[in-house]
Formats: C-alpha cells, sequence, structure tokens
C-alpha cells in the first residue's frame, strides 16, 4: 500500500514546495506595496518604479519583506493553506453551520455543476458508443462520420459554447441546463467513440472466424465477442469522457449568464477580483473530477471482474 502511493506523495510533496517558492516572486509587487503602506522604507520607493523593475532585483533588493507576500488578502497567486482555508469556510463549514445547500456553498454550486455533468456525460457517451458500432459495421457510416468527427474537435469550444446557447434559445428551449448539457456532450462523445471503435475492432480474425463457423449472427458474434473485449477501451475512454464533460460543463456556464455552478463562480471571482474565490472553485472542480473517474474506476473493475477480465 505504502509503495503504491509513495510516489503520488513525493509528487504531490514537490508541486507543494514548487508553489510556496512560486508564491514570494508572483506577489512580491503588491507584497511591497502593502509593506508601504505599513510604514516599511521599500526599494524602489514608488509603485510604478516597483512594476518597470526587474523581479530578481526587487528580491534580492526587499528580501526582508518576502512575508509580506505569503499574507495579502487578494493575492495574485495564493499559498496552499489560503486556498484550503477558502475551500473549507465554503465547505465544511457551511457544513458544521446547516448551510450546505446555501448559494455561497461550494457544496450547493458543486451539486449543479454534477447534475449536468452526469447528464452531459450520458448523452455524449451514447452517442459515441453508437456511433462507434455504426462505423464498425458499416464502412460508409466509417468514411463519412469519423471526417467529421476530428474536425469537430478541432473547434474551439469557447467559440462553439456561444453559439450553442444562441441556437437553443432560437428553437425556445428556455432551460439553461440543457445547452450546457450539449456543450458538455460535445467534449465528451470523441473520446467514447475513439475507444469504443479500438474496443469493438479489439477481436481478431481468428476469433471472429471461429463464430462464422459456429454459424453466429451478427448480433451473436457483437453480444458474445466485440461487446465484451471493448470493454477495457470504452471505461478507459469513459475515464476521460467524464473528465471532459465536466469541463465541458464549467466552460458552459460561463456564457450562460448563470449564477450557479462551479464555473459561474470562477467567473464571479474574476469579476469581483477574488483569487481565493477562484482557486476555492478549481479545487472543487479538481475534487469532483477525481471522485467521478473514481466512480468509473470503480464500476469498470466490478463489470470487468464479473466478466474475468480483472486480476
Amino acid at each position: 500500500m505504502i509503495n503504491r502511493f509513495l510516489p503520488i506523495l513525493v509528487m504531490l510533496a514537490g508541486l507543494l514546495v514548487l508553489w510556496y517558492l512560486a508564491v514570494a516572486p508572483m506577489n512580491l509587487r503588491g507584497g511591497l506595496d502593502y509593506a508601504e503602506r505599513q510604514g516599511a522604507a521599500v526599494t524602489p520607493a514608488t509603485a510604478s518604479a516597483r512594476r518597470d523593475a526587474n523581479l530578481l532585483i526587487l528580491l534580492v533588493q526587499n528580501r526582508q519583506f518576502i512575508g509580506y507576500a505569503y499574507a495579502l488578502e487578494r493575492p495574485a497567486l495564493p499559498t496552499p493553506n489560503q486556498v484550503l482555508g477558502e475551500f473549507w469556510k465554503t465547505t465544511g463549514a457551511m457544513v458544521m453551520r446547516g448551510r450546505a445547500w446555501s448559494k455561497r456553498s461550494l457544496i450547493y454550486h458543486g451539486w449543479l455543476t454534477m447534475k449536468t455533468t452526469l447528464f452531459g456525460f450520458a448523452l455524449g457517451g451514447v452517442i459515441g458508443m453508437f456511433g462507434a458500432i455504426a462505423m464498425v459495421y458499416s464502412r460508409v457510416a466509417a468514411m463519412s462520420l469519423m471526417p467529421w468527427a476530428i474536425i469537430s474537435q478541432t473547434i474551439p469550444i469557447v467559440a462553439l459554447a456561444p453559439m450553442i446557447i444562441v441556437l437553443s434559445g432560437q428553437l425556445g428551449i428556455e432551460s439553461r441546463e440543457v445547452p450546457k448539457a450539449i456543450i458538455s456532450a460535445y467534449l465528451c462523445f470523441f473520446p467514447v467513440l475513439v475507444g469504443m471503435i479500438k474496443g469493438l475492432r479489439a477481436p481478431e480474425d481468428s476469433q471472429l472466424d471461429l463464430l462464422k463457423t459456429y454459424n453466429a449472427t451478427g448480433l451473436a458474434s457483437f453480444l458474445k465477442l466485440r461487446l465484451p473485449a471493448s470493454a477495457p477501451f470504452l471505461f478507459t475512454s469513459l475515464k476521460i469522457g467524464i473528465a471532459a464533460a465536466l469541463v465541458g460543463t464549467i466552460v458552459g456556464e460561463l456564457p450562460t449568464g448563470a449564477i450557479s455552478g462551479l464555473g459561474a463562480r470562477l467567473l464571479i471571482g474574476d469579476q469581483f477580483g477574488t483569487p481565493l474565490a477562484i482557486w476555492s472553485a478549481l479545487l472543487a472542480a479538481a475534487i469532483l473530477a477525481g471522485a467521478l473517474v473514481t466512480l468509473i474506476d470503480m464500476l469498470q473493475k466490478i463489470v470487468l471482474n464479473r466478466m474475468g477480465m480483472y486480476r
């Protein structure tokens, strides 16, 4: 168990060290401004001169004031403990006060984002799986649909999202959840499509020929050979797909004018200049993504174990 998690812990510790080291240069100018307001004599003496000065020189000349860079209320780059403190204030502290579903709680916003993510994931997953089946069994479908599927992934989602929202409004779709789910499904379907195609084509020719000697129908070959062989590939692509679906939901929340959801919290934090709110929402999104991927991984182990494929 220790050997399994030790590399992860070492990598995490290294990232935290780099994060803490990056805080000083990122927040130095703000820290020097704060120190000046407290009556300290900083070098250079004016804020405009400090903005034009080389950052390395500023660090050397004002090394005694580096601590101020770690104590700003609105830092450009908050420290990990500041992010965790803000995250606790908007999650655990809310639960302890009985306000878990308050609109200031990340639990509430995370729940709304998760619902849309799951809806988009289901939609994108179904489209990806049925598209893969069509392409594997029909050469015409493969030649006509696959190029469009590839081209669709070259369009920046930030450009496509407003178009989907406008089109949904033109079609009379008043719900804000539907366009967000469509954007989520748009990012989700492609990895599922590619993984499912790879899995359905995994059986060897000799295996397919064996079923033909038993006079197996196309449906029987699909259910007894192609579909079971695709399961490992499918679950791997589903893990990628659900993470992509979450990204799509968050991106979809930005141009919709939503006031709820993790994407909305990111936008509001940026508009009001509260970096801690942005970073705590990012942490919540990362935790949610990890939980969803872990859920798919657990489902994979159960299914593959029942199929005799997991060891």
